[in-house]
């Protein structure tokens, strides 16, 4: 299995999809995915909880610990980090580590306001010196929650992250073209951002992006799918296809008697 380090420099992107149960990140790795991540709002929202309260920190850890017997690297979403604490931060990703998990996403932002960068800073810090191992990829949020929302202000905290350690550098929100190639030009660093309908992962690739993540558009896809298959049901039309319940059953068949032995 090629190394993070290998996935994040290939020829093509690294595109990771974002699951939020067992049953999600199994068919990802099924479809051959190298890498599977997690997602804070699809974990949430299952749980009927808004994203970005601090809400998924208990399911995080459960679903890291079912995930990292998969022969995928795993990569976790975990918020803010759960704490203002930095300590308490890398004593969280330290158990991650443990279970196996490869990398992290961890935002500047709280309850969908920015925090002053050197919190940031201090977290990222505290998390590399705790588990170097770790891909850190540190998510900078002006975009995403339109607060200092330029490309100046993402380079900057961006750059403060990398000094501290930070392995990648997430931008959400980030879509303009012209403001991507800025980006991926003055960070020294793989600059991850959020899939969209605008640009393909080639189109990105070549603004110089090294890593796609689908966020939780799965989870919000797979909502509509539901509806939209319940709705010809109730209209009297034919069945859509679908995986079958045999296949899939068999995949967790197959999981429980792996994660047994």
């Amino acid at each position: 299995m090629a190394t993070s380090w290998e996935l994040h420099h290939a020829d093509v992107p690294l595109l990771l999809p974002n699951a939020w149960d067992l049953g999600s990140a199994l068919a990802f790795a099924e479809a051959g995915f190298p890498a599977v991540g997690t997602t804070s709002f699809g974990i949430a929202a299952s749980a009927g909880l808004p994203d970005g309260g601090r809400s998924s920190k208990a399911a995080t850890a459960a679903l890291a610990a079912q995930l990292c017997s998969l022969p995928v690297h795993i990569t976790t979403d975990i918020e803010d980090g759960y704490s203002d604490d930095p300590s308490e931060v890398a004593d969280f990703v330290a158990q991650l580590a443990a279970l196996g998990v490869a990398g992290i996403n961890v935002e500047d932002s709280t309850d969908g306001h920015l925090v002053d960068p050197a919190v940031s800073v201090a977290k990222v810090a505290a998390v590399k010196r705790s588990s170097p191992a770790v891909f850190v990829n540190a998510r900078v949020d002006n975009l995403w929650f339109r607060e200092q929302a330029t490309v100046e202000a993402v380079v900057r905290r961006a750059s403060a992250y990398a000094d501290a350690g930070a392995d990648g550098i997430f931008v959400p929100g980030l879509a303009d073209p012209e403001d991507i190639r800025s980006v991926t030009a003055a960070i020294g660093l793989p600059v991850n951002v959020l899939a969209h309908a605008s640009l393909t992962v080639a189109e990105l690739s070549g603004l110089g992006v090294p890593r796609v993540s689908s966020g939780s558009l799965p989870y919000r896809a797979g909502l509509d799918a539901a509806v939209n298959i319940a709705n010809p049901l109730r209209d009297g039309r034919h069945l859509p296809a679908a995986t079958s319940y045999w296949e899939m059953q068999s995949r967790l068949v197959s999981f429980s008697q792996d994660s047994a032995d």
